[in-house]
């Protein structure tokens, strides 16, 4: 007799691009297609979502800033005190095959996850991690995920940002659910994304990319205390310093994105996203501004001669 359905249960899903249903992806030592890739249900990323992660873009047949997220990846391992974490360039030549299996060398984007490795026996302890870590390369063909043309709207959550007093947003870590909660929050108010305050009030990031604020010609971003200090938000503050742009780190209110000349968001799935509307108010003159459009084509210059070269 066959089983019912779980709730919310799709019976035939359809993959937001559907090249992505024959992809190969990494797991652990090797290669393997789609429907067979997988970890143990004794891995720590299940048991605890004790893993790392990194997101890369690749951009006419170069990896855009690899090195600045390799070296974030190690950090953030180290700082969890992982064991047997596989060298820098065993995880590169997992990613080139990967891609070249894949015969990905533009429009794509890879989820590099670290974990701490498979368990001997359920539990929390890291001394049950006796396999080494797992390494996953999971590459797909993937746009930037916003409509950076037209512009995303924005809700404030009521979910705030974690501090480094409760978990450091300096590690790069698995465990999403704080911006998952921020995310479903948006999801129903029918907007893209939600953005999060950090414990005294004032602004942090969206759940999935920082945030950057126009205010009388200069350049704003919340510190990186309570935001993860994101490898396109460093890029964009270089990007100023080095075109005269001014640029200002600073504690930010949500009065002042409310009531800011332009704002965008930035990360490596979405780039850099004008952002139109938040909590119903319109950001400006509800247009794309002039500063972001700048900084977009001066992003987009960037991405089109840096980089590491493909090797195939």
């Amino acid at each position: 007799m066959p089983s019912t359905p779980a709730p919310g249960f799709t019976p035939d899903p359809v993959l937001p691009d559907p090249r992505n249903d024959s992809i190969q992806i990494w797991v652990g030592d090797r290669i393997w297609p789609r429907n067979e890739a997988r970890v143990s249900v004794f891995d720590s990323v299940v048991q605890g979502g004790d893993a790392v992660w990194e997101g890369l873009r690749i951009y006419d047949g170069r990896i855009f800033q690899l090195d600045a997220h390799l070296d974030r990846m190690m950090a953030s391992a180290k700082a969890l005190a992982f064991e047997n974490v596989p060298d820098r360039d065993f995880i590169r030549s997992a990613i080139f095959t990967t891609l070249e299996a894949n015969g990905m060398r533009d429009e794509s984007h890879i989820r590099l996850t670290l974990t701490r490795g498979k368990k001997v026996t359920s539990g929390m302890s890291p001394t049950n991690n006796q396999y080494g870590c797992t390494l996953i390369v999971l590459a797909e063909w993937k746009a930037p995920v916003y409509d950076n043309e037209g512009g995303i709207r924005l809700i404030t959550s009521a979910i705030r940002r974690n501090s480094p007093e409760f978990l450091d947003s300096k590690i790069h870590h698995n465990n999403l659910l704080n911006n998952i909660l921020a995310k479903i929050q948006s999801n129903l108010a029918g907007v893209d994304d939600a953005v999060m305050l950090d414990d005294r009030g004032f602004l942090a990031e969206t759940n999935a990319t920082n945030l950057f604020l126009i205010r009388k010609g200069k350049v704003l971003t919340p510190f990186g205390n309570a935001c993860l200090p994101g490898i396109t938000r460093g890029l964009v503050i270089e990007l100023c310093q080095e075109n005269g742009i001014p640029i200002e780190e600073r504690d930010l209110s949500l009065t002042e994105l409310h009531t800011a000349d332009e704002a965008f968001t930035t990360g490596t799935m979405g780039e850099l996203s004008p952002v139109l509307e938040v909590d119903g108010r319109t950001i400006g003159d509800g247009e794309v501004g002039p500063m972001t459009r700048r900084l977009q084509a001066i992003f987009t210059e960037t991405t089109a001669s840096e980089g590491d070269p493909l090797p195939f």
